[in-house]
């Protein structure tokens, strides 16, 4: 599965503490030399994320960024699949790179971090969207590397918007209904990304 570096272009140009979209897409530029680093050998392995294998996985995402650019254009994200299915194991490069262009044109406008958009879980405005789909592709480029022996260079600032996002959005408690296992325990010193996937149910 090979891939190029997927970075942001200039129609985004405000700094990743100001912005939330140039955060979206550093965090979606890792998940793409993760997903770029899989080896063929590796798409029928099982994953963290349990109901996904790795190549389910990398389809998840890219039907993910999919989405975004969906919302980022005013449509219901609800009316695409989960999971890109209709990808053969050769066509990663081009699908992902044609989504993150699509990603990148569809959230160029600064006023969208404003706009209410509408996602599977309810409405929120697009600087909220925005962390929210970061927290996703942290916990799930963390799930990727899991299966396939990579350490990933993680950004400490994503990580920590992530873990802020995700600590919004799932409860303490039973989480019923949602994606998200209960909270796993984990030393206070544990490295930030471990916390954070800990939160989201997973076995650092």
């Amino acid at each position: 599965m090979t891939h190029t570096e997927n970075t942001p272009h200039s129609t985004i140009t405000a700094g990743a503490t100001q912005d939330p979209r140039q955060g979206l897409l550093k965090a979606i530029a890792l998940a793409g030399r993760t997903v770029a680093a899989v080896r063929p050998e590796q798409l029928d392995g099982a994953t963290p994320c349990t109901e996904f294998t790795v190549r389910r996985l990398a389809a998840h995402l890219v039907a993910v960024l999919r989405r975004i650019a969906l919302a980022g254009r005013g449509g219901d994200v609800t009316t695409l699949p989960t999971v890109a299915d209709d990808l053969a194991d050769t066509a990663w490069q081009e699908a992902w790179d044609a989504a993150v262009r699509e990603v990148e044109a569809a959230w160029a406008d600064p006023e969208i971090l404003g706009r209410t958009l509408t996602l599977p879980f309810g409405n929120l405005p697009g600087a909220a969207a925005a962390a929210v789909w970061t927290s996703e592709f942290t916990v799930h480029t963390w799930d990727m590397a899991t299966a396939t022996g990579q350490l990933p260079d993680w950004d400490p600032e994503l990580v920590a918007i992530s873990h802020a996002a995700m600590r919004r959005a799932l409860p303490t408690g039973p989480r019923d209904g949602a994606p998200f296992g209960a909270a796993v325990d984990v030393d206070a010193e544990a490295p930030a990304i471990d916390r954070l996937v800990a939160w989201c149910g997973r076995k650092p």
